[in-house]
């Protein structure tokens, strides 16, 4: 099995790096493993302290259960993982069944924080993207699927997205053995990585 990390900013273009690099190996063959699904359930919290909750502090995670998850399916394990609301801030019932794959990518803006969880990836990309075109995504995404008016897109831009990014996603890049610029527009980069998790899986096993 090999486990590919995947961070980057929000909207950065994580996902469409996600999305293309399993259009470029073989069917059936990818499980893809989501840090939003791993985010601390608050429905112990009155909603409007739920609105307030800084996801993009690794504190909003539970990287602890990420890190069982990937140890089991690198046994070959199945695992369900959590479901994330984030118009609720909590956890549903329901959970996704995850079987082990040749191939684990794991995605979310702070998984290179984590020291415990870095050493799960045999593989660490950075996706890179301009401030402004994070932004734009960022706004467009936040509008869409969650709910949230263009001011408090801002506003929590400025309160939470942006120095977080500062504190903690931005360093986390140092831990990357790959760095993707321009994001999912970077079709030469994503043939690269593609082409190294084709060769690594040519590989005898060695975990």
């Amino acid at each position: 099995m090999l486990i590919v990390g995947i961070a980057g900013g929000t909207g950065s273009g994580k996902t469409t790096v996600v999305k293309k690099i399993i259009e470029r190996l073989p069917k059936g063959e990818v499980a893809v493993i989501t840090q939003d699904a791993y985010y601390k359930d608050s429905g112990h919290l009155p909603m409007d302290e739920r609105q307030e909750i800084n996801f993009d502090h690794p504190r909003a995670l539970e990287f602890k259960l990420l890190v069982n998850h990937l140890k089991r399916l690198r046994c070959g394990e199945s695992i369900e993982q959590p479901i994330y609301s984030y118009l609720t801030c909590t956890r549903s019932k329901e959970t996704i069944p995850i079987n082990p794959k040749h191939v684990v990518l794991v995605e979310g803006i702070l998984i290179l924080t984590n020291a415990f969880l870095r050493k799960m990836f045999d593989i660490k990309v950075f996706v890179d993207a301009d401030a402004d075109d994070r932004l734009s995504r960022v706004i467009n995404r936040d509008i869409i699927d969650r709910g949230r008016s263009i001011g408090k897109v801002l506003a929590r831009y400025e309160k939470t997205v942006k120095p977080m990014h500062l504190q903690f996603i931005e360093p986390s890049k140092k831990y990357a053995d790959l760095i993707l610029p321009q994001g999912g527009e970077n079709e030469v980069a994503i043939n690269v990585l593609a082409d190294i998790i084709k060769q690594n899986l040519k590989q005898p096993a060695g975990k």
